[in-house]
């Protein structure tokens, strides 16, 4: 989806940080956007904003750990706007981030998995399913981490976890849905926002949107930004190469036992 004028934009988690920012990028693209967070005093907040900036724009509160508030997000952003084209699964906490993982209970583990994966599961059912009966251009993209290909962080296992969960599945809705159904993985770095004490010496927020904002744009599914990444991505790779270099080496049609080859003849 390359022009946004007049497309209906869903954020959850909008009223700050990534959010807020990322609902004036659409915004100046001519999008209409439905802000939606925990707190209805920021969302109205940032409604409020967003209007003084000539941006079309509506809120509601919303936990998105809550099926039946996300259901009443969809059913709200209709009646304001018509329908909707983008949904923006933003809404994340960072949980214990001090704490080792066998020393995280399970309350702690549940908060996060609750508003980071059942959340972003929330929204893509509910929203999935309208987009699909409606047939028409449509996007979802869920906001993983740089977490959700490495460990970038001292502690906070159910926050890695969680981002991880995210991509997985994130990978698996892009298999699922027809091609006029875009899907995206958006993977912040260290970024200033209001989700942890650290993020303060983070990349400007809008710089960072603004470099979303074209690989929304141009269709991509990896949506990438702090270019440092790489350089422990690729370290992870290596090391799971080398492992099956030493342990599992290519071998004349080591297929005999891959799932996706198996799969793919059983379909034909």
């Amino acid at each position: 989806m390359k022009d946004f004028k007049n497309k209906v934009v869903v954020i959850t988690g909008g009223a700050t940080g990534i959010g807020f920012s990322l609902a004036k990028q659409f915004g100046k693209e001519g999008a209409k956007v439905i802000m939606a967070g925990r707190r209805q005093n920021r969302v109205d907040q940032s409604v409020q904003q967003l209007r003084e900036l000539g941006i079309e724009a509506g809120g509601t509160s919303c936990d998105v750990s809550d099926e039946e508030q996300v259901n009443n997000l969809l059913i709200f952003s209709i009646k304001v706007f018509g329908e909707v084209d983008i949904l923006i699964n933003n809404a994340g906490i960072v949980g214990t981030n001090d704490k080792p993982v066998i020393e995280i209970s399970d309350e702690e583990l549940q908060k996060v998995l609750n508003i980071n994966v059942r959340g972003t599961w929330n929204g893509v059912r509910i929203f999935g399913k309208y987009m699909l009966e409606r047939g028409k251009e449509c996007a979802i993209y869920n906001v993983g981490s740089e977490n959700s290909f490495f460990k970038s962080v001292p502690h906070g296992g159910e926050y890695i976890a969680s981002k991880h969960a995210l991509l997985g599945m994130t990978v698996a809705l892009r298999d699922e849905v027809p091609s006029y159904f875009k899907v995206g993985l958006i993977a912040p770095g260290l970024v200033q926002s209001e989700i942890d004490e650290i993020t303060s010496i983070g990349m400007a927020t809008d710089k960072y949107t603004s470099i979303v904002m074209e690989q929304i744009k141009d269709e991509q599914f990896y949506i990438v930004s702090h270019a440092y990444n790489i350089e422990h991505i690729t370290k992870r790779y290596e090391e799971m190469s080398n492992a099956y270099k030493r342990y599992a080496p290519r071998y004349e049609h080591d297929d005999e036992f891959d799932i996706i080859t198996l799969n793919n003849k059983m379909k034909k």
